[in-house]
């Protein structure tokens, strides 16, 4: 069964920056469209940035200029490059994509989420 797995969290002081990278956990046909979402205490989860599976990138206003996503065909993996990180970025950040295995056709999947906290 395939999970998605987030890396790359931390804390880091603010105008810092982090990395972070979402993968599949087994070997997958392709990955296609694929966003980051991130959750602060007391707060719905929201939407952060996404590329299509063409490679079109989309940000929150919130995070354009500062973040970054990325494919990488050779890991298949797609990355967030958060620059200029804020303390209101602080959040556990999740990546959602979907994944067409060598036996199903796309699904939907959501990975467990990576703590990024930012000191002020």
């Amino acid at each position: 069964q395939v999970q998605l797995m987030e890396s790359g969290g931390g804390l880091v002081q603010a105008g810092g920056s982090l990395r972070l990278s979402c993968v599949a956990s087994i070997r997958v046909r392709s990955i296609g469209a694929t966003s980051w979402y991130r959750q602060a205490p007391g707060k719905e989860r929201e939407w952060v940035a996404g590329v299509s599976s063409g490679g079109r990138t989309t940000y929150a206003d919130s995070v354009k200029g500062r973040f970054t996503i990325s494919r990488d065909n050779v890991k298949n993996a797609v990355n967030l490059q958060m620059n200029s990180l804020r303390p209101e970025d602080t959040a556990v950040y999740y990546c959602n994509a979907d994944i067409r295995t060598f036996s199903s056709n796309y699904l939907n999947y959501w990975g467990r989420g990576t703590q990024v906290t930012v000191s002020s």
